[in-house]
């Protein structure tokens, strides 16, 4: 069963939404705030985004952007604005569609799975073949940008996906700080190689079992870091 996410303020538009949804087979969670579906929509496992532009904490127009970041999964925005400008930013940070409020729910479900269906004909088209880098319980898809630990998949941000795939690619070998900076930020580090300690500590906690006893990054005292193979 497909699973949708719908990141939408307006609960009695989401509850109409998930009605509709649910009724054509679908299996729908809601996020009420920004943050919240920022959270589910990088951290969770979903078909397709249904994301409102106008939402508290968080807009749509950052949401979609982190999600880009880290995934291909289809999106839908819907907005109550009718200004070109909207749609035009909205589809240039990586939407794949645009409804504008009010709407149908029936034109809904028809542009779901009109997204859908050309999503699953896409990844199974038998085209080229992803560059995948698989090491034990951990798959990194660099031409999809996607990451599972274990079957399940992670969100991660851009920087964070860069860093990863890096060390993954270059096994066995010892970066230090201020190489894996310049390599990934591309820039002098100038004393904010700190940078590279926090992402490390976010791989850890999204791609190690036990934090403290890593698998796969691995901490060589008073030199850098490690990926294991």
């Amino acid at each position: 069963m497909k699973k949708i996410l719908i990141i939408e303020d307006e609960e009695s538009i989401a509850d109409l939404e998930k009605d509709y949804l649910e009724l054509s087979g679908f299996q729908v969670e809601i996020a009420n705030d920004g943050e919240k579906g920022l959270e589910l929509a990088l951290e969770g496992e979903y078909d397709l985004f249904i994301l409102d532009l106008m939402l508290p904490g968080v807009d749509g127009f950052e949401i979609c952007r982190e999600i880009r970041a880290v995934k291909n999964t289809p999106v839908i925005m819907v907005s109550a604005k009718k200004e070109d400008i909207d749609k035009i930013r909205g589809l240039g940070l990586g939407a794949d569609d645009y409804i504008t409020k009010p709407f149908s729910p029936s034109e809904m479900v028809a542009r779901v799975k009109a997204h859908l269906s050309r999503y699953d004909r896409l990844i199974n088209s038998g085209g080229p073949v992803n560059d995948v880098i698989q090491i034990r319980g951990l798959k990194i898809d660099k031409t999809a940008r996607r990451v599972w630990v274990n079957g399940e998949e992670k969100g991660f941000t851009t920087k964070e996906f860069d860093l990863l795939a890096f060390l993954a690619q270059n096994p066995n070998r010892v970066f230090t700080k201020e190489e894996l900076f310049n390599k990934i930020w591309a820039m002098d580090s100038m004393g904010q190689i700190a940078t590279v300690t926090v992402h490390i500590k976010k791989l850890r906690e999204k791609i190690e079992y036990d934090t403290t006893r890593p698998q796969y990054i691995e901490t060589i005292w008073g030199v850098g870091y490690r990926f294991k193979v």
